[in-house]
């Protein structure tokens, strides 16, 4: 059966709620959080600045991803510079491209080459790790986030692309692949199996670690359990 101590990935917690996000503090096994302007969305977040220092304040001690959203890259870097003074554990994140496709190299490169700390996200294809893998600075510590959990949606398997991703990052020892948008709990062990240093994992994903290395005789009897409650609950009844 699977363990979560044998686990040597990084678990960070992904979302919005800080109330959720100061829970998932407590406990040692989470290394960092992410967010993104969506989950800040769906959460009510109104004012991003002041919900980004806020959790800076109250998580000093663990990376926090926080993302710009401007879509011209001169404006993508004013506020990327303005981020990157909020807190020491910031990570800024800089979308992979603009809405328009137009790689974001030129910006990271400038960005990673003086000492701020990346996360390069939204990253699909190889093609993608191997350009940001060359315009990060070998020097400065980064997050570069592949969308593993989107690319299966199309029917692909991510581990080997993952796999390979590692090795176009080698020249860039300071670069952590990041294993982004899991679908489910055991996308943790496979991310963990093909060398991935970094998962990021949604607060519904966390609430399940508990069922790692449950009895599966056990989780049959819960489930025939829970269906025969909910019947009753119901009041459903068939004539015999």
């Amino acid at each position: 059966m699977p363990s979560v101590s044998d686990l040597k990935i990084k678990i960070f917690a992904d979302g919005a709620d800080y109330e959720s996000m100061m829970k998932l503090y407590a406990l040692p096994f989470i290394k960092g959080f992410t967010t993104n302007p969506t989950l800040m969305r769906k959460a009510g977040i109104a004012d991003y600045e002041a919900f980004g220092r806020k959790i800076l304040a109250a998580i000093p001690d663990r990376p926090i991803s926080l993302e710009v959203f401007a879509d011209d890259f001169e404006s993508m870097e004013k506020q990327a510079r303005v981020i990157a003074t909020w807190g020491n554990n910031v990570n800024v994140k800089i979308p992979v491209t603009n809405t328009k496709g137009a790689f974001s190299g030129e910006l990271i490169h400038r960005l990673s080459s003086e000492g701020i700390v990346l996360n390069v996200t939204a990253v699909f294809s190889l093609d993608q790790v191997k350009r940001v893998a060359e315009a990060l600075d070998p020097a400065t510590p980064a997050i570069v986030s592949v969308f593993a959990g989107r690319i299966a949606d199309t029917g692909v398997d991510p581990e080997p692309l993952m796999k390979e991703a590692l090795g176009l990052l080698s020249s860039r020892p300071k670069a952590e692949l990041l294993w982004a948008s899991p679908r489910e709990l055991l996308n943790i062990f496979h991310a963990d199996r093909c060398g991935t240093k970094i998962i990021t994992v949604t607060h519904d994903l966390l609430a399940k670690l508990s069922k790692v290395g449950f009895s599966l005789d056990e989780f049959s009897l819960e489930t025939v359990k829970m269906f025969y409650n909910d019947a009753a609950a119901s009041n459903f009844a068939i004539k015999i």
